[in-house]
């Protein structure tokens, strides 16, 4: 932990106040309730996982569509924490199937139902195809999956959105808005509570995770060196959303405060860290053939070649932010948590809206990046998409 805190530029936890004030309430809460975790096996959702099973849960079900993924978190979890009296199992299901529907009516009894299925990249809106996976993953599922929490008398529900929810500049973070949207008509029946936060540090697929990869396959590391973002570690993302979960009132959104532990850092920054860490020195390339060529050489001299350019790319945005300037917050209630308080303010004409249009469009099995987008803006007029016409997979 210490090693990962470093690379971030941390050198102290950012919740560890708070846990340590609230932990008695939490093991008690927690060893008195029945959780369902869906998106389970991702980074956050194992990270989650493990928040809750060691604290001794009657019950613990945790749904995710990876089943290899699934594998390695119960290898974790029983390398790590062993066992517990109480029912914990695993499924391989995609939440969006009439699989998943029937495991509900099956069963479906829970205290808490905690979501941290998404399609978190903003690489995901360079094509109709993916973006609209996107939009029901993000969304529909979402929507879906609190009205079966309604129905089964589930008594809180939990959803993960982003801080690039705040003023949102990309497809993925104006699906997390929208997700927002709905989660405030579906508050009126349940008790809500989401978090937006900062990049998790080396969770799958990030850039951060890639340095790794890129390691092992001896590949230059590339990075832009103009964009800034926060980062938490998997466990401090694990922690705020449970803190949310059980300590969150309806439709409060929990965030990160910032404070001298957490600020922007370059991803160019970070990458020197970690090359340094792993006793090699940045080699700066001008080129991606001169990073290919000379990353058969340089290693062996203790060097490895890096490419920093700037973002030309659509979607990405300069900093992060957690909240808005209209937003109302409480920053009295934890040490380190600050809270975004809600009222039940959504337009029922604008969702009825924006469901139906795309439930028509995948009725005809025929839509367009550009119908999406003007669908978007409908639903968020302040929305700051710019189409460069460049994409993520595009660069090495």
């Amino acid at each position: 932990m210490s090693n990962l805190l470093s690379l971030i530029g941390r050198t102290e936890q950012l919740f560890s106040q708070d846990i340590e004030i609230f932990n008695t309430r939490l093991k008690e809460k927690v060893s008195s309730a029945s959780f369902l975790v869906l998106g389970g096996a991702g980074s956050i959702g194992q990270a989650v996982t493990k928040e809750i099973f060691k604290r001794n849960p009657k019950k613990l079900h945790v749904v995710d569509i990876s089943e290899n993924n699934m594998v390695e978190l119960v290898r974790d979890i029983r390398s790590s924490y062993g066992y517990i009296n109480g029912d914990f199992q695993t499924f391989a299901l995609d939440i969006g199937s009439i699989e998943y529907d029937a495991f509900i009516k099956a069963d479906g009894q829970y205290d808490y139902v905690l979501n941290l299925s998404a399609l978190k990249h903003v690489r995901s809106e360079k094509d109709p195809f993916t973006l609209m996976r996107m939009i029901d993953v993000n969304v529909f599922n979402t929507d879906k999956t609190i009205q079966q929490s309604i129905d089964c008398g589930v008594k809180k529900y939990f959803c993960v959105s982003t801080d690039k929810a705040a003023n949102p500049v990309n497809m993925m973070g104006a699906s997390k808005r929208i997700m927002e949207m709905f989660l405030m008509r579906k508050s009126e029946k349940i008790a809500i509570s989401t978090a937006r936060f900062a990049n998790v540090a080396f969770s799958d697929g990030s850039l951060l995770h890639g340095f790794n990869q890129r390691i092992q396959k001896q590949q230059p590391i590339v990075a832009p060196s103009d964009i800034k973002r926060y980062f938490v570690t998997p466990q401090e993302s694990g922690e705020l959303c449970l803190m949310s979960c059980i300590f969150g009132e309806n439709r409060d959104i929990f965030f990160p405060k910032l404070s001298e532990a957490l600020h922007l850092i370059t991803f160019a920054d970070i990458a020197v860290k970690y090359l340094q860490d792993r006793g090699y020195e940045p080699f700066l390339c001008k080129t991606e053939d001169e990073a290919r060529g000379l990353v058969k050489t340089l290693p062996a001299q203790g060097k490895w070649p890096c490419l920093f350019t700037e973002s030309d790319t659509t979607g990405e945005k300069d900093f992060e932010e957690f909240f808005t300037d209209s937003e109302t917050l409480d920053m009295e209630r934890f040490e380190n948590l600050g809270i975004i308080k809600n009222d039940a303010i959504f337009d029922q004409v604008l969702l009825t809206e924006f469901a139906q249009k795309i439930a028509q469009m995948k009725s005809d099995k025929s839509w367009t990046k550009d119908e999406i987008v003007a669908l978007f803006f409908k639903m968020i007029p302040d929305f700051g998409h710019k189409e460069t016409g460049k994409y993520l997979d595009g660069k090495m």
